[in-house]
């Protein structure tokens, strides 16, 4: 039985390494939104624009999409404070089931991607190893919100849902303002064509951290396998890439990947100190004959400076995903390396 995929918010780090991989196996279509749209592939993938935000535009945009069997819900819309983070975020997910509830009668399963938010992670230092069935903390927050929704409109209905909790994810796609791999890239590139060493720039306690990360494959696999399975229905589940890593061990090798020394770490907000290298990143481009991607683009500054401030661990227990059935991992090192040279292949960093 072929089934369709509805991959809503397909153009961020996450959901583009998802629509790869659902177009890569056999009797899966892919239906793509965001608010960009996207190239279609014929046959495999077509993109949506849309405002989820405007539920008379979701309404109209998926009216028509009567064959979808899974929605893999992957938006998200940044804002200024916790708070203010929860009224868009709920609304944009409300929006879609609102719309293809009634018009998919086939509809299987709604899959929500999380993160830590859910155990605090955000606002401090938190229990680690974090675990699915952690008491939780005050709102404000989103992700609780949504997954609270999803289990009281999924009663007495035949789909089922799931929510997937990564660590912070790695992945090679642009303009999102949530890629620490881009970043770190971007960052060391820029390093390099100054002649200066690659320092750790966050806070002193965060070189010596306990830490894990997700790979945006990894995740994409572990959401599908999260969609199809019994034995997964109706749960949480924290992904992540299996292995632990302090920067102070692995901050070195990133650097050497990119030939340069990595001096002892100064503690500085990348956002402040890449505030002027637009002009600089536009030489590099036509020095290095790489492709001209907007300094905009590749900047997640802001949220660089948000991980390398976690003085504190910051890890979960992904047991539960292998117990009920997901057994795969990736080498968080091997992850950094695989995206580095994915990013120069593109021709985004020299």
């Amino acid at each position: 039985m072929e089934s369709v995929a509805l991959v809503v918010g397909a153009r961020g780090v996450i959901g583009t390494n998802l629509v790869e991989h659902l177009a890569s196996l056999p009797d899966w279509r892919v239906i793509g939104l965001s608010r960009r749209g996207g190239v279609d592939v014929p046959g495999r993938v077509r993109h949506v624009g849309v405002d989820l935000l405007d539920p008379d535009d979701t309404r109209t945009k998926l009216a028509s999409l009567t064959d979808v069997t899974h929605v893999f819900y992957v938006a998200y819309q940044d804002r200024p404070t916790w708070a203010e983070l929860v009224a868009p975020n709920l609304a944009m997910l409300v929006n879609v089931v609102d719309a293809i509830e009634p018009v998919a009668r086939g509809l299987r399963h709604v899959s929500l991607m999380q993160g830590y938010k859910v155990y605090g992670a955000h606002l401090g230092p938190f229990k680690t190893p974090a675990r699915e069935d952690d008491p939780p903390h005050l709102p404000p927050e989103f992700n609780v919100d949504q997954q609270r929704f999803l289990e009281e409109r999924q009663q007495g209905k035949a789909w089922t849902w799931s929510a997937l909790r990564p660590s912070v994810v790695g992945g090679a796609a642009l303009g999102n303002p949530m890629n620490l791999a881009v970043a770190i890239a971007v960052y060391a590139s820029i390093s390099k064509e100054l002649g200066v060493p690659l320092r750790f720039p966050g806070k002193p306690g965060a070189y010596d951290a306990l830490l894990e990360l997700t790979d945006a494959g990894l995740l994409a696999k572990a959401t599908v396998w999260a969609a199809t399975s019994p034995a997964a229905a109706n749960q949480a589940f924290n992904i992540t890439n299996g292995d632990l890593f302090r920067w102070n061990e692995l901050w070195p090798r990133l650097a050497a990947w990119f030939g340069l020394e990595a001096a002892p770490p100064l503690q500085m907000s990348l956002q402040d100190v890449m505030a002027d290298k637009e002009s600089l990143w536009k030489e590099m481009q036509a020095a290095h004959g790489l492709a001209t991607t907007s300094f905009a683009e590749v900047s997640s500054w802001p949220f660089a400076d948000f991980v390398f401030g976690w003085d504190y661990d910051f890890f979960a227990d992904s047991s539960k995903a292998r117990r009920a059935g997901f057994h795969e991992y990736v080498e968080t090192e091997q992850m950094f390396y695989a995206i580095f040279a994915e990013l120069r292949r593109q021709g985004i960093i020299p």
